[in-house]
């Protein structure tokens, strides 16, 4: 049975996040929004989970635990899983608590995190090349978010940094016709000039970005071919719109100033909780239905199995038998030399 002492209890370095939203920003227009809510909370929720995993291999690293990321998925393919751990594929679920009174909790008292449910979407673990002997690991971590305008602005004048992005329709983000946006124009209605960095893909599906500076009431082309758009990232909040022309396009895209999410995360911790493999997972989990409330979420939005974290192994055992399986690795390897 688990208990807090097994917990890792790892710091949540700027870092970790600004990797995590140049993950979730490339990602933008292949993630299944699974979850519902904005495109901000998908994004916060990629970001964190992104800096995770980055956390989870400096720890490694860190302690000679061996791994190997040939499943690593590419922001344009379907998730695979994260990491191999003794040639174990590893899939790392993370939940992002940003609740300040549960944050204060879990942190004076991080048992709590045993009676919370370790959830897995029912498709996910349903999905094509999942195997018995894959790992899930479980995560939490406890970070803020400036999300409603007010608050981006309270962020702002405390001089907290921000990633304020306008994530485009599905008609610039992805279209259906795979032709030449340019040459863009943009245009701002802004007091001040404004740094707007466009985000999007080339002819080959290669991700690219191109930083304007943009005077007020000035038009402003584009230089680099985009065919698609996915985003906009400022660097503070616009005083009024902004827009953007395509060729292409009939109408012009126009941003108002409150159209802009804030998805930099300000985390404080990540308690890498324990592990399971999928097999045991299967048969000790429990199902819940959407809509209910847990631990993590005031409304679940798909369908999940459970198991509650109490009922986990320890991460310490883990790596001893990693150990293990990559000395009997090596073995074999020997004995087949």
């Amino acid at each position: 049975m688990l208990t807090p002492s097994s917990f890792l209890r790892l710091s949540f370095s700027p870092d970790l996040i600004q990797g995590g939203i140049a993950y979730a920003v490339r990602s933008l227009p292949y993630t299944y929004n699974r979850m519902g809510g904005s495109p901000y909370d998908r994004l916060r929720r990629i970001a964190a989970g992104v800096a995770v995993e980055l956390a989870f291999r400096r720890y490694l690293a860190h302690h000679d635990i061996p791994y190997d990321l040939q499943g690593w998925t590419p922001f344009t393919q379907p998730d695979r899983y994260d990491l191999s751990l003794g040639g174990h594929r590893c899939d790392l679920k993370s939940f992002l608590i940003t609740r300040r009174a549960q944050i204060r909790r879990i942190r004076r008292d991080p048992s709590l995190l045993l009676d919370a449910p370790a959830l897995v979407p029912v498709d996910q673990d349903a999905a094509e090349g999942r195997r018995d002997d894959d790992l899930y690991l479980f995560a939490f971590v406890a970070a803020l978010v400036a999300a409603s305008r007010r608050d981006m602005q309270r962020a702002q004048a405390a001089g907290q940094p921000l990633y304020l992005l306008h994530a485009l329709s599905k008609p610039w983000a992805n279209p259906y016709l795979w032709a030449p946006l340019g040459p863009l124009a943009l245009k701002s209605d802004c007091e001040t000039s404004m740094v707007v960095e466009i985000g999007g893909q080339l002819e080959d599906r290669s991700y690219a970005t191109e930083t304007v500076h943009l005077p007020p009431r000035t038009r402003v082309e584009a230089g680099t071919p985009f065919f698609s758009i996915t985003s906009l990232h400022v660097d503070r909040l616009p005083s009024g719109r902004i827009a953007l022309r395509s060729p292409l396009r009939s109408q012009t895209y126009v941003i108002a100033p409150y159209e802009w999410g804030n998805i930099w995360i300000y985390g404080m911790d990540i308690f890498l909780t324990g592990w399971i493999l999928r097999r045991e997972f299967r048969l000790r989990a429990r199902v819940i239905p959407a809509g209910m409330r847990v631990f993590q979420y005031d409304r679940t939005q798909v369908k999940n199995l459970a198991v509650d974290v109490r009922r986990l192994h320890s991460l310490h055992d883990l790596f001893e038998r990693v150990k293990e399986w990559e000395a009997n690795k090596k073995a074999r390897k020997r004995a087949f030399q």
